[in-house]
């Protein structure tokens, strides 16, 4: 039996890795009380917690592993803000390794990383793992920082495999209201309600978007992937099937029968991304996962955008 810990599980990321463990058959463990990341000294207590809870289940087991998939943390955040998230990074890691019963059996650990913050200033034609960092903001810092964390504990565990993902840009069904991102979400919405959508950046700026539940499938595919792989890995996961704003901007047209009211303006944010994006993973390519077409994925994301539009004004009327 497999037993896997989604940090995050409400995301997302998360609740689409839930969706791919629960799927192949994997036990999924699921912490007594909701994490509060506003409180720090309550948020430390939960996952000292959750670990000895973790870490009983894992006893009958064969094997654990741990996706690390939470964050509220945006490429606008400020450092103090991010500085939480990395001090429960560190719990997490702390305690685990002070657990005996984790320990002694295999274990794996999935950090997801963002590929677009951490590259974000690269000049290179194509970015693949070798591509040398380029952070722009305190997020990227911060992620970059999570990760040697990540790499230190599991340098330092005999029976510990890790995975850095550096994800692409996601999208998917059920992203946040809260956070501050998601370009895709944020069209549909403003077009099921009639709403003009900012945009500001230029309509050829390209990026890469990666539906989430893809994304979810390759984290856990490469996690569990041969052993003759070394023991710490960090893998790009994208669809590398780049596309344009004005392209993104077309399949909601060819979707909805009409064009989204796109009003244009300068914004900072905009000056922390390059400009055009194209990743290309080299490390185990031949570990691939069929990728949603952009197409298919935002048809599927306005289907559900729509239905929980619908949801929530039946619930307001009733």
């Amino acid at each position: 039996m497999r037993l896997a810990w989604v940090v995050g599980s409400g995301g997302l990321l998360g609740s689409a890795l839930c969706r791919t463990l629960s799927l192949a058959g994997t036990t999924l463990f699921v912490p007594k009380e909701r994490f509060s990341w506003t409180i720090s000294s309550k948020l430390f207590t939960q996952i000292t917690e959750s670990v000895q809870s973790f870490a009983s289940q894992a006893e009958s087991a064969d094997c654990w592993e741990i996706y690390w998939a939470a964050g509220t943390g945006t490429m606008s955040s400020r450092t103090e803000t991010l500085a939480t998230e990395t001090q429960a990074i560190e719990c997490l890691l702390k305690r685990l390794k002070a657990d005996s019963r984790l320990l002694k059996k295999p274990g794996f650990i999935a950090y997801a990383s963002s590929a677009g913050a951490i590259y974000a200033a690269s000049e290179d034609e194509v970015i693949t793992e070798k591509t040398i960092p380029t952070p722009t903001t305190a997020y990227a810092l911060e992620k970059l920082s999570q990760e040697r964390l990540i790499h230190s504990f599991q340098a330092e565990t005999e029976n510990v495999t890790a995975l850095i993902a550096r994800i692409s840009t996601l999208y998917g069904v059920g992203q946040s209201f809260k956070k501050a991102q998601g370009l895709l979400s944020h069209i549909a919405r403003c077009l099921i309600r009639r709403h003009p959508v900012q945009i500001y950046v230029p309509y050829d700026t390209m990026r890469d978007y990666i539906f989430a539940d893809d994304a979810a499938i390759a984290m856990v595919k490469v996690l569990r992937s041969p052993r003759e792989l070394p023991n710490f890995l960090i893998k790009i996961i994208a669809s590398e099937r780049p596309a344009t704003i004005a392209e993104i901007i077309s399949i909601f047209k060819r979707l909805e029968r009409r064009a989204p009211l796109i009003v244009t303006s300068a914004n900072k944010l905009g000056r922390l991304y390059t400009r055009r994006v194209q990743f290309r993973s080299t490390v185990v390519p031949e570990l691939t996962v069929p990728k949603k077409s952009l197409f298919i994925g935002v048809a599927q994301m306005m289907a559900a955008e729509r239905t929980a539009f619908a949801r929530a004004k039946s619930n307001k009327i009733f």
